[in-house]
């Protein structure tokens, strides 16, 4: 779409809201980031690009020009900026910030050694009822206040046990209430019983297999529980090193030939993404990464997003920098599908496992 001069505020349209009474007046409101917020957004003819006023770009003054809305703007042939996202409703991002700010004193809590405020009094001093705030929370960050704590305690639960004299002490330095309490989901959330995880993972169990793919070679490895790596090299001394310092207290076993099912799908997943049934998955990270690992999996094959788009989705909009970083992390390929997210511009960005290999597997997906 050609840009054109239609409705820009001091070129052919009138000022309605008459609160600016000049460019001068409405560049200075954009520059602080005032009282211009909600009331006009600017655009930036070198980019084609319109935000809001209290945007973090800083533009040339001789490259913005002024409209009443964004809709004006789109008119006039410019896009959304995806960092401020100047087409979202203000009542949205205060919904969002309010979010932001309960995870935050579930974050605090916990490393306090407090116990999580109630849903109650997290709703209250969010501005809304305890329904709407359940349900804000949960579609804004993938989890539930309750589940978001837990994951949050886990978390800090798994830095305790290695530390910590004992494993109650561990359970009382995160934060626990009685040692029931935390025994009731510790496998679920350690992938492991307490005492194993603070001897390094000592005894557990992995089984793997390496097979040769269109990619070079594919690593599958499992626990009881389910896959707990993928990785693609182009030698197998790569890949088992690189389990071996991921697991070093482990017992690593080559997969029998009932192990064989597991490997041709990872592998078919290769070859056809987006194609065969879900498989089990046993990963561990950090509440942030799993939060980012759950929200790359719900990206559909053929399609892709950006760091700023993820970050959103989970609710931490200034978080482009870590989503990038639980990306890199990501220890499972393909089932959790980081190759599928790009720069803003469109580009390809790193890959775990070369960026060639991230090429391919977006190429296969658009094509299907």
């Amino acid at each position: 779409m050609s840009r054109s001069n239609t409705s820009p505020i001091g070129q052919t349209a009138p000022d309605p809201l008459g609160v600016f009474a000049s460019d001068a007046a409405r560049w200075l409101s954009q520059q602080s980031g005032a009282a211009a917020a909600g009331q006009l957004v600017y655009a930036v003819k070198t980019t084609g690009i319109y935000c809001r006023p209290t945007c973090a770009s800083r533009p040339r003054r001789e490259n913005v020009v002024f409209f009443l809305d964004a809709q004006a703007a789109r008119n006039a042939g410019f896009r959304a900026c995806k960092r401020c996202s100047p087409d979202t409703d203000a009542a949205d991002s205060l919904a969002l910030a309010a979010i932001t700010a309960a995870a935050r004193k579930i974050d605090a809590a916990i490393a306090d050694e407090r116990p999580v405020p109630a849903l109650k009094t997290l709703a209250a001093g969010a501005g809304f009822s305890p329904f709407h705030f359940h349900r804000l929370f949960r579609k804004s960050l993938g989890l539930t206040p309750r589940a978001y704590g837990a994951a949050a305690r886990s978390q800090r639960m798994a830095g305790q046990l290695q530390v910590a004299a004992s494993v109650t002490d561990a359970i009382q330095g995160a934060g626990y209430s009685s040692t029931s309490r935390f025994y009731e989901t510790a496998s679920a959330r350690l992938g492991m019983a307490p005492a194993t995880h603070r001897q390094g993972g000592s005894g557990q169990i992995i089984h793997f297999a390496i097979a040769a793919c269109s990619l070079g070679l594919v690593l599958v490895a499992t626990t009881a529980k389910g896959i707990c790596a993928i990785h693609f090299a182009d030698t197998a001394v790569q890949l088992t090193d690189e389990l071996g310092k991921r697991f070093p207290n482990a017992d690593i076993l080559r997969g029998d030939a009932s192990f064989a099912n597991t490997v041709a799908q990872v592998v078919a997943r290769v070859e056809a993404p987006g194609t065969g049934a879900s498989l089990p998955l046993d990963v561990r990270g950090t509440a942030f990464q799993e939060r980012v690992w759950q929200a790359l999996q719900a990206i559909p094959a053929g399609s892709t997003a950006t760091y700023q788009d993820i970050a959103r989705t989970i609710g931490a909009p200034k978080a482009a920098r870590a989503v990038a970083g639980a990306c890199a992390a990501n220890p499972a390929a393909v089932l959790i599908p980081c190759h599928r997210v790009v720069r803003a511009n469109g580009e390809l960005s790193g890959y775990r496992w070369g960026v060639a290999r991230k090429a391919q597997l977006l190429k296969r997906e658009s094509g299907r």
